[in-house]
């Protein structure tokens, strides 16, 4: 049995939750059958297992607007992927970048098709101002996907309820596989030479935010929560990738109002790689996950398998990944149901998430046993190993 990946993110570039997911899966599949990856890049590892091609793109002619660029360039890719001849079995999906290659296998080559749902156009309205127009396409091409697709594995119960809402697809093609974790590489570990590195002071506590500047991340409103915070620990935004340079000035002038009224804030603006990460997770006194839109959260089960305590947006699959009360402490979002990226009492949000902050934060006893359990959960419930086999076992059922 072989199974082809189809990939916008792949080592080495990786930028989200979605890439991340890609990179331990295939490796833990590779265990257990032969993968084939197709992806966005300049990669090349045509020999081992998995075998992996990059895709690249020549937009010297181009003159289209800008933000239709990356869907023409997602086309041109998934063309590029098809042209190569397809010997796998089936082709497995990830991101709405690739399903146009998905439907061209399933379709040219006969393949069945196998759709991993990592977030869904509908409920990230915010991406029309990346995208433009070309938002209407990737919302088609994810509906015309998930409903021909031969089995559609959402990453938590809350996104299933969402396929259910949103699309028409058989109920016998729905599964959950959750994320995971890879417990030997996240851990806690005593080096810190990454705090340093970056201007963060070891003998202060300090909280925590690792994650892309989006809409769906929630990170302006941590930044408007800090002027709510107390001011003996330090905030450290790991941030960088802006979706757009609206967003991107928008932050750095929330960032900046907040740097005018405290001392103590650490903008962190590269995208760091997983030793510094690790680090930075491990020395944390607490890390702050305040998205308002999470088909599951991977970045708080990192946190926790390094045994730092959370505080998170109640939202989408984070609830079946961080228990309140045992492994963090889970603050609710009333969202509009015209704006979902905006809360619908914006400022009430950042007041509640301030106060689970300076609760945990005046409390040691609490955090430490938050920490201990978190890395308990990560190691029994999310380990990529077993989410292999679950994976594997779902394409030996679609082949029988």
């Amino acid at each position: 049995m072989k199974t082809l990946f189809l990939t916008n993110e792949y080592p080495p570039h990786v930028y989200g939750g979605a890439g991340v997911h890609v990179e331990y899966l295939t490796r833990e599949l590779a265990r257990l059958m032969e993968v084939e990856v197709r992806c966005f890049g300049d990669q090349s590892v045509p020999a081992g297992n998995p075998s992996v091609r990059g895709f690249g793109l020549d937009t010297a002619a181009w003159n289209c607007p800008p933000a239709l660029r990356p869907v023409f360039g997602a086309l041109q890719r998934n063309l590029d992927f098809n042209t190569r001849a397809i010997d796998a079995d089936l082709v497995h999906c990830h991101t709405w970048y690739v399903h146009f290659a998905g439907l061209l296998a399933k379709l040219n080559y006969g393949r069945p098709l196998v759709v991993t749902v990592h977030s869904l156009e509908p409920l990230r309205p915010w991406k029309r101002e990346q995208l433009g127009g070309g938002y209407d396409f990737t919302c088609w091409v994810e509906k015309t996907t998930l409903e021909l697709a031969d089995a559609v594995i959402a990453v938590s119960r809350d996104t299933l309820r969402d396929l259910e809402k949103h699309f028409s697809i058989d109920p016998s093609r729905l599964h959950i596989i959750h994320n995971g974790i890879d417990p030997g590489e996240f851990h806690p570990v005593a080096e810190s030479d990454a705090l340093q590195a970056h201007g963060i002071d070891p003998s202060k506590p300090y909280i925590l935010f690792v994650g892309r500047i989006t809409r769906q991340k929630g990170i302006i409103h941590l930044v408007r929560a800090i002027q709510h915070m107390h001011r003996d620990f330090q905030i450290v935004l790991c941030a960088g990738a802006a979706d757009t340079p609206e967003i991107g000035e928008e932050m750095k002038s929330a960032v900046a109002g907040a740097m005018s009224s405290r001392d103590g804030i650490v903008w962190i603006e590269d995208m760091i790689g997983n030793r510094e990460k690790i680090q930075l997770y491990s020395h944390a006194a607490l890390f702050v996950c305040p998205s308002i839109y999470e088909p599951f959260g991977i970045i708080n089960l990192e946190a926790m398998a390094c045994g730092c305590p959370v505080v998170a947006s109640a939202v989408g699959g984070i609830p079946e990944v961080v228990e309140h009360g045992r492994t963090g402490l889970l603050v609710p979002v009333a969202q509009m149901d015209h704006s979902p990226f905006e809360p619908l009492d914006a400022g009430g949000f950042a007041r509640d998430l301030a106060t689970a902050v300076n609760d945990l934060m005046a409390d040691p006893g609490r955090r430490r046993a938050f920490g201990e359990a978190g890395r308990r959960r990560a190691v029994e419930r999310f380990s990529w190993a077993s989410i292999a086999r679950a994976t594997h076992d779902l394409y030996a059922k679609i082949l029988s």
